[in-house]
């Protein structure tokens, strides 16, 4: 495919690897006592600006951070602060005085708050509280790094929507951390956003597929895997041990975990109830929140008992001692008088000197919370046993508790042992389940890294490799259709060469159906997306027929309040996007119809019309967000005549008076059939109801409260559909169509074979009307995305010709099989038929 030359350099710019906003520096300027891999990182995070450090337990996080503060202290002026997790700061000054003398000594000092703040030759450090409550402005610095930010996950959603934008002032950025989990992939999309590299709700689009049935249900695209990877690469370094730079691993080889799991009995009867009244003649834990906590408490004399013998094998050994509950710390506070605990309550000043003894060796029992303790602190110099006195889900918060003692440095075998009980086996398999994925995932980042290196040019090459296709064409009789860039394939098509445009564009950036740059959804945001369509729409205005009309099938956008930062969802105005964006190129707007949506359905993806947030604040709820088919028209060559250059006329006959009524103004009246009594419609199955409460709605004058009865009736036995909406009213206006068959599209015989479903398909009501309405039979009626090919495969049953483009190779081999199909025999049964029973089985 040859792409022209300002078409290609549009989709080059696609290709995005973060910027470099920092200071180039010399190797003769980074500190000598580093290790080569820590100098290697530190000069490629001062050049980056913006960057995040992922790497392995004991591969020098500390002074990676301290050298990138230093050495941009020596290029501008300003304050630098590094924020921690509770009890780290020791790490630090230790570091510091360690490995940092002479030329390339700093100054460090902790602060609780803005009065503490003193010039900018010091590099300050504070807590994540200090930041979260408001004592300290990250406005305030020049520069600033998250260590061990991961731990961000432990303060929930709505402190990293909060805490992250404070930062985005900051010149400067960095994030550290070990372990971004394997099943929260989005927790890297937070660190660019916190970046400043891309925008998250733009990085979760582009690389993140959503479950239609549920809304925040993000998986990674298959197809986006390695770009996603490749562009964390370019901002990230992930770095599980020196030889993954090219560096010697000497002193860097851990010995194999000594992992052993102990399992307590439990009462499997407890003498409990259900709630109505029935015995439970043996306990289940199940998978709830609530079963889990229960287990927790009702085990902790067995679990704590078990503790106990294993550190009664090892007198002289030293132990960590992990917990999760404060009953939990109780009891082993009273099994193990010898071990001291660290806890919120503390003095943090007693916490850390608590840290401090056991870290050198004073003291030989340390009980904590892994989410408060165990991000950060090397209690490895003296210790390598850790006991789990329960077990947690919790993977992040465990990986972190275990590499306390297990990370580089270790110079003994490490041994962990996890307490759970009988009920637990689930929770103890998804742990190492997710431990297996994390060390997958690892691997990924660290063949990437093998490959190439700590260079973003070849990354960037490498991914513009997605951009373009190897054209196809398939043709029948009354069908054209390729598989091709749809603005390079629309550029090869003659002037007025088409009657009639019939298309369901992209909605922005909402969905990505290839690999490929190419690909409208492969793009940032609306701004972006409309760049793209503006090399592709004067090409449609220039292929169709002056006085005929372009149908461009859109649908408004839901935004969300963690998004846009309103708080609540909002809604992108992109019908009327589509409008100016058709002016702007020439189309003059010529109407819009409406097609209703099921509101129930809407909810269940969106979670934006919840009935019980209603109850809460109805001020924040919005209405269903209907569809729209934008029909815009070329102007004819007369403009003295409304007439287009070639007419589209109609036959008498074949469409009669009363036709065009309908299609115009489409007020139906009942022709003496009445419509049912409340009891009568609250009596019938819900199947049946919603075939034809929308019906009976038209056949008399509508009234809303008992339109709210027929509900109430429905719901007060139990019978109001939660996934449907069955009351749905029956539209007398022409431009709103009610009674589109949502099931009835061509992807409903591709998913049958196993095969992706095209995401966005057209349904056959809405084109087959448009064709009719607005072409004569042997037409030509084009789709510039053409998915499954639906218009030139309801165009060819209708009697024109069709034409499409497709980008996607799967969508173009299945959309032509469908086509040779119904050019063969137009008999093809469709999903509907096979539902309503009209083709035998």
């Amino acid at each position: 495919m040859t792409i022209a030359p300002d078409y290609r350099q549009f989709l080059d710019a696609k290709a995005k690897i973060a910027e470099r906003v920092g200071f180039e520096v010399d190797f003769s300027e980074i500190n000598p006592a580093l290790k080569p891999h820590t100098r290697a990182i530190v000069k490629w995070g001062v050049a980056g600006g913006r960057r995040a450090f992922c790497m392995s337990f004991g591969l020098h996080k500390t002074s990676t951070q301290l050298e990138v503060m230093r050495l941009l202290g020596t290029r501008v002026s300003g304050k630098r602060l590094i924020v921690l997790p509770l009890g780290v700061r020791r790490e630090f000054f230790n570091e510091a005085a360690e490995r940092f003398t002479g030329d390339f000594a700093v100054r460090l000092k902790f602060v609780r708050g803005a009065e503490d703040l003193e010039g900018d030759d010091t590099i300050y450090l504070t807590n994540y509280e200090t930041i979260r409550e408001g004592r300290l402005d990250p406005s305030l610095f020049l520069a600033v790094s998250l260590d061990e930010a991961s731990v961000l996950r432990s303060y929930g959603s709505k402190t990293y929507q909060t805490f992250l934008p404070l930062f985005e002032g900051v010149p400067f950025r960095f994030a550290a951390t070990a372990t971004p989990s394997p099943n929260r992939l989005k927790e890297l999309i937070h660190y660019a956003g916190f970046l400043g590299i891309m925008d998250t709700g733009q990085a979760l689009t582009r690389f993140f597929q959503r479950n239609a049935a549920k809304a925040n249900d993000l998986t990674l695209y298959p197809h986006k895997e390695r770009e996603f990877w490749l562009w964390v690469n370019s901002w990230a370094v992930f770095l599980q041990k020196p030889s993954d730079l090219g560096f010697s691993d000497d002193g860097y080889e851990l010995p194999p975990l000594d992992v052993r799991t102990h399992e307590v009995k439990t009462r499997l009867y407890d003498g409990s109830f259900e709630r109505d009244g029935q015995g439970v003649l043996l306990r289940d834990v199940g998978n709830d929140l609530v079963g889990a906590a229960r287990e927790k408490r009702d085990s902790i004399t067995e679990r704590v008992a078990r503790v106990s013998e294993l550190v009664a094998e090892d007198p002289a050994g030293h132990f960590v001692v992990w917990h999760d509950l404060e009953a939990e710390r109780c009891a082993i506070e009273a099994a193990l008088p010898m071990a001291k605990s660290v806890y919120g309550a503390q003095d943090l000043e007693a916490r850390e000197a608590i840290v401090g003894d056991f870290s050198d060796g004073r003291l030989a029992i340390l009980a904590g919370k892994p989410v408060m303790l165990g991000s950060g602190t090397n209690l490895q110099r003296h210790c390598h046993r850790a006991i789990f006195a329960g077990i947690t889900a919790k993977f992040n918060d465990f990986i972190q508790a275990v590499h306390r003692i297990a990370r580089f440095g270790q110079s003994e075998q490490v041994r962990i042992d996890i307490v759970h009980t009988d009920q637990e086996r689930g929770t103890l398999r998804i742990l190492f389940e997710k431990w297996r994925q994390h060390d997958e995932t690892m691997e990924t980042m660290s063949a990437i890294i093998r490959q190439h290196g700590l260079e973003q040019l070849n990354m960037a090459d490498e991914m513009r490799r997605a951009i373009g296709v190897t054209r196809r064409e398939a043709a029948g009789r009354d069908w054209r259709v390729a598989n091709n860039d749809c603005v390079d394939e629309t550029r090869r098509m003659a002037d007025h060469s088409v009657d009639l445009v019939v298309t369901s564009i992209p909605f922005a950036n909402h969905y990505e159906y290839t690999p490929s740059y190419n690909d409208f959804g492969h793009t940032d945001d609306n701004d972006h997306f409309w760049a793209q369509m503006d090399f592709l729409t004067p090409e449609i205005a220039r292929v169709l027929k002056p006085g005929r009309i372009a149908a461009v099938h859109v649908k408004d956008r839901i935004l969300f309040g963690s998004v846009t930062g309103y708080g609540r969802p909002s809604v992108s105005p992109f019908h009327a996007e589509t409008i100016f964006h058709l002016q702007k190129h020439g189309l003059v707007f010529g109407g819009m119809i409406t097609v209703v949506t099921d509101v129930v359905h809407e909810n269940n993806q969106t979670y934006r019309l919840s009935y019980g947030e209603m109850l809460k604040d109805s001020s924040k709820m919005g209405v269903g967000s209907p569809e729209y088919v934008i029909l815009a028209f070329k102007p004819q060559t007369d403009r003295s005549k409304g007439y287009a250059d070639e007419k589209v006329g109609k036959d008498r006959e074949a469409y009669s008076l009363a036709r065009w009524q309908i299609d115009a103004h489409s007020f139906w009246r009942s022709s003496g059939d009445r419509a049912l009594t409340v009891p009568e419609l609250s009596r019938l199955p819900t199947e049946t109801l919603a075939k034809i409460f929308p019906a009976e709605t038209m056949k008399a004058i509508y009234d809303y409260r008992d339109h709210v009865a027929v509900g109430e009736a429905l719901a007060s036995r139990d019978a109001l559909p939660t996934k449907f909406m069955a009351l749905a009213p029956g539209s007398a206006d022409p431009d709103v169509w009610h009674d589109v068959v949502r099931m009835r599209t061509l992807n409903g015989d591709q998913a049958a074979k196993g095969r992706e479903k095209h995401i966005c398909p057209l349904q056959f009501d809405i084109v087959d009307r448009l064709i009719e309405r607005y072409s004569q039979k042997g037409e030509t009626v084009f789709d510039p995305f053409g998915g499954l090919f639906t218009v030139p495969n309801r165009a060819i049953r209708l009697g024109r010709r069709g034409t499409a483009v497709e980008l996607n190779e799967q969508y173009f081999d299945d959309g032509v099989r469908l086509l040779k199909a119904a050019e063969a025999g137009l008999a093809v049964p469709s999903l509907f038929d096979l539902m309503d029973g009209s083709v035998a089985a």
